[in-house]
């Protein structure tokens, strides 16, 4: 992008140690002996093939810069007949244009058109064989495709057969297949077979006899194997100079086994079949500035991701990671590590766009690097280089009529979701629902944007029974069960069908955070930070997970270990407004109450753009209040709860809290007014009614203090009245002014 220039320094990949030299003379003696899947020999066969002038059978089939494009339904080479061309009004099958004619040779004739020969019958069943793959007539395929085999013997149809029985779930029967002895060298060709003395391949005459001859030469046998014990191939000393296995010399067919014991729940047997690491790091023909030569995806960085793939469920996360990073370093056209690293927030925002922003593009894909480039762009988070994120947008809808595209509407509808955006964030997460039915990315977002959204939850409920019903085997079926019952306050129900999502996907993480909030809601603390450390660890580039740990430790007054999670919160993602929140809360706690009312409007204000109610942010503004009482800024408190009053008038916290700041201003008539107002919503909050009581006892002695210096005054008014009763009745004190010494001395 012409905004920011991608960094200069592209991911390289981490070194590994030199891998040791394997014996040259490796045990053959059964697949059940004891030697070793580790693809270090594959490594060293490669690079002796690159070092010899001589042409290897397997050169290519041991490059990992090549992919499976290699891999044809047409004809092998010993089907191969130079021919004149010629016009046909027959065209040819649609499967049979592929010219390249097997990932184990290399064929001279590659550049020849598939008119140059003639299909002889093991032809025509590889055509069989493959159209009835594409058209998932899976027992047809194996059926043709194992007859094939049985008379060519060749690589190619075995890598083909054993991917039929892949496809057919028959893991391992493709495992027996790869790993079983396939010869080396081709034995003299017997007669053609007969059935009741006639050729079964035997036109008569003209160029049907010569297809004939090609379906007799393409037929090579193989002495029949002894079988040893446990029902294992037993290879002979005297053929063993003539065998090998698949999985020893091509690395189509070890990934291949390796995906077999994967789908078999054989996670250290698959690794050790493609290694712990990339064996080809460092080779002359690997790395990321090195381009595909067949325009394919090479097969070192499918491996790369398997690798990853069996890191995590081994539990090793850290080693997963760099896997996926490596594969999409290799090949940018992997996009199931790309997806593996972003679904899961493996990386921070800064690594994520640093190291996306990074790969080789250009080297790769020079026609289409830009594309790549945007469409990966458009998909990392959006907290960040939101200018950046617009233009990719724009591009993608602008110059490449993307517009209607679901991965690209997904980007838009996640901005939306980063900006609090919940109602326009929905629309769009509704409209790529309509288009894909199940798109994986969208689904937690829309359910989230409906749990958000209160007048959705009837909409929830509906799309939770129908997923559950159109795919019950998917986890992301029960976690909208789950979200349903979290949004009724169903705590229980909610929490047995999160963890079911959790017993089906247990890296799922949205279903991990879900289940920590059950326990958070039912103040079960302790419970909580466990599922939600287990979501950090999964969502290790999310700030969410530590943020509820954080919010766990506070409700704990484990203030050390809040204010460790919350910092590692900020440092991931300093823009959400329920973290900032968090962290006045901490000032508070701290007694750093300037700091805490200025979080508090923080808070406020990016709140204010989101689409909730405001209900939802009430707890924010009591806190703000709260903080200004301390700063015995008492005017501007009151203002603050009376908001939140506005927003919600049954608020009992707001309520009360408004009273003691009457209570503080002297106005007890006013207090006492609001405390009763509180407590007629909760009765029994035994804070509000000590308030009220000291309210009542203050009034109560002033109104004593008043009454006393009433009584005192009319006193002495009393007794004064007296006295001027007395002398106003004595005409003599009149006379000698005494009358008027005692009126002076009343006025003194």
């Amino acid at each position: 992008m012409t905004s920011t220039p991608p960094p200069s320094n592209a991911y390289s990949i981490p070194s590994i140690p030199s891998l040791p030299s394997p014996s040259g003379s490796r045990p053959r003696g059964s697949i059940g002996s004891s030697f070793s899947f580790n693809p270090t020999h594959l490594v060293d066969s490669f690079y002796d093939a690159n070092m010899s002038t001589l042409s290897t059978r397997f050169g290519n089939a041991l490059d990992p810069n090549r992919s499976i494009l290699g891999s044809s339904p047409g004809s092998s080479p010993l089907q191969t007949r130079k021919q004149k061309p010629k016009l046909s009004s027959r065209l040819p099958h649609p499967l049979a244009n592929d010219t390249t004619t097997d990932v184990f040779h290399d064929s001279e004739d590659d550049a020849d058109d598939e008119q140059s020969y003639e299909q002889g019958m093991v032809d025509r069943m590889r055509k069989w064989r493959h159209d009835a793959l594409m058209q998932h007539l899976y027992e047809t395929s194996a059926f043709w495709g194992d007859k094939v085999l049985s008379w060519t013997n060749d690589p190619n149809d075995g890598f083909w057969l054993a991917q039929t029985y892949f496809m057919t779930h028959q893991y391992a029967r493709a495992y027996r297949l790869l790993t079983r002895p396939f010869p080396v060298k081709k034995q003299p060709v017997p007669a053609s077979p007969t059935l009741n003395g006639t050729h079964l391949f035997s036109p008569n005459k003209g160029k049907a006899r010569e297809i004939q001859v090609d379906a007799e030469r393409s037929i090579v046998t193989m002495p029949r194997l002894p079988m040893g014990s446990g029902g294992l191939v037993q290879v002979p000393e005297l053929l063993q100079e003539q065998t090998s296995r698949l999985v020893d010399e091509n690395l189509p067919c070890r990934y291949l086994a390796a995906q077999c014991m994967v789908r078999s729940g054989k996670w250290s047997e698959a690794l050790e079949l493609i290694g712990d690491s990339n064996p080809f790091r460092g080779s002359a023909n690997s790395g990321p500035e090195i381009r595909n030569d067949d325009g394919g995806i090479k097969i070192e960085a499918s491996m790369c991701f398997l690798r990853g793939l069996l890191m995590l469920k081994l539990n090793r996360a850290d080693q997963a990671k760099t896997c996926f990073m490596e594969a999409l370093a290799l090949d940018v056209k992997c996009a199931d590590a790309f997806s593996q690293l972003m679904n899961a927030e493996m990386l921070t925002p800064d690594e994520e766009w640093e190291f996306i922003q990074g790969l080789s593009y250009s080297a790769q894909t020079p026609e289409d690097a830009e594309f790549v480039q945007l469409m990966y762009t458009s998909r990392l988070r959006k907290d960040k280089h939101k200018r950046e994120h617009e233009l990719t947008r724009m591009r993608l809808v602008d110059d490449y009529g993307l517009g209607d595209n679901p991965d690209v509407l997904f980007s838009f509808a996640d901005a939306l979701y980063s900006g609090f955006r919940w109602a326009e964030c929905y629309a769009i997460t509704s409209r790529i629902m309509g288009l894909t039915s199940v798109h994986v990315p969208t689904i937690p977002l829309h359910i989230a944007c409906m749990y958000h959204l209160n007048h959705l939850h009837s909409k929830l409920f509906l799309l939770a029974h129908e997923m559950v019903d159109r795919e019950p085997e998917n986890p992301l079926s029960w976690y909208a069960v789950g979200i349903w019952y979290l949004t009724n306050g169903k705590w229980s129900q909610a929490r047995a069908y999160l963890s079911k999502t959790t017993l089906m996907d247990p890296r799922f993480a949205p279903a991990w955070a879900a289940f920590g909030h059950t326990f958070a809601f039912e103040a079960e603390h302790d419970h909580a930070v466990t599922a939600y450390s287990t979501c950090a660890r999964i969502f290790a580039g999310s700030h969410l997970p530590l943020l509820f740990i954080g919010m766990e430790q506070i409700m704990l007054s484990n203030f050390r270990l809040a204010d460790e999670a919350l910092n590692a919160s900020y440092a991931l993602c300093a823009d959400d407004p329920l973290l900032c929140n968090e962290r006045g809360v901490m000032a508070f706690n701290h007694g750093e109450y300037d700091k805490a009312a200025a979080l508090f409007q923080e808070s406020i204000d990016r709140a204010e753009i989101t689409q909730s109610s405001q209900k939802t942010w009430a707890i924010t503004y009591i806190n703000l209040g709260t903080a200004l009482r301390k700063l015995k800024d008492y005017e501007k408190a009151l203002k603050v709860y009376q908001k939140v009053l506005e927003y919600d008038s049954r608020n009992a916290a707001a309520l009360g809290l408004l009273g003691m700041v009457y209570h503080l201003l002297g106005k007890l008539d006013e207090a006492i007014v609001k405390y009763h107002e509180a407590l007629s919503i909760e009765p029994i909050n035994t804070n509000i009614l000590e308030l009220l009581n000291a309210a009542l006892e203050t009034k109560t002695t002033r109104e004593l203090s008043f009454m006393s210096a009433a009584e005192e005054f009319t006193k002495a008014s009393t007794v004064l009245n007296l006295k001027w009763s007395k002398l106003n009745s004595n005409p003599k004190n009149w006379a000698t002014g005494k009358a008027g010494a005692d009126s002076d001395a009343m006025q003194e």
